[in-house]
């Protein structure tokens, strides 16, 4: 095909622009395609832990639900070491934990929940376990390490359990007058939706003297 001169020319300028830019676009494009491809492979992975996480967290209920220790052992395993960072992982500790508290294994159950506590990605069910913990070291009478557990930062919402049970260790602790500010602080701090919670409370409340 014949071009005339000043297509020639405008060919020329191409092909001189490309050999001094056409590696560095090469590149570029191949880091695109090759992040693309990345991103939807973490993705695959994600959803592929993710089932997996799911299975085995079903499989640790029906466990539960059946009394069978050693299936629950199992599942437990796997889930935190093998998906510690899916919220599976942290809510089959949680469940094997009150599993363990329902038997009296106290020891058991506190070691679930501080895995809850230390390693969970979820903000919520690290301040469910800690509740949960500091509610076992109370039956343990380990107050001072319950006490310890329900001074830390915690979500507002959840302010009148840590508050209610503050109080509970501070009864058992014979720290009437704390227990009283404890009790008062979570009928303060509780919900419309914690009207049990708050009635609870009060009764505790007007026991040792309003």
């Amino acid at each position: 095909m014949a071009y005339d001169l000043e297509e020639q020319e405008q060919l020329a300028q191409l092909k001189g622009w490309w050999k001094d830019n056409g590696t560095t676009i090469a590149a570029v494009l191949l880091a695109v395609a090759v992040g693309a491809g990345g991103w939807q492979g973490w993705r695959y992975w994600q959803a592929k832990q993710a089932g997996e996480a799911a299975a085995l967290y079903d499989g640790l209920v029906k466990a539960m639900q059946a009394g069978d220790a050693k299936s629950l052992r199992d599942a437990g395993g796997t889930l935190v070491e093998s998906y510690p960072r899916t919220l599976y992982a942290s809510m089959g500790a949680l469940a094997a934990a009150r599993f363990h508290f329902e038997r009296g294994e106290l020891k058991d159950a506190r070691a679930q929940l501080q895995w809850v506590t230390e390693r969970s990605p979820s903000d919520e069910l690290r301040d469910i376990a800690r509740l949960r913990l500091a509610g076992v070291l109370l039956d343990d009478k380990a107050y001072d390490e319950a006490l310890a557990l329900l001074g830390a930062a915690h979500a507002e919402a959840m302010a009148a359990q840590y508050a209610a049970l503050k109080g509970d260790v501070l009864v058992a602790k014979n720290q009437p007058a704390e227990a009283k500010a404890a009790y008062k602080l979570a009928i303060e701090k509780a919900g419309e939706r914690e009207a049990a919670l708050r009635a609870s409370v009060q009764l505790r409340l007007d026991a040792l003297g309003g």
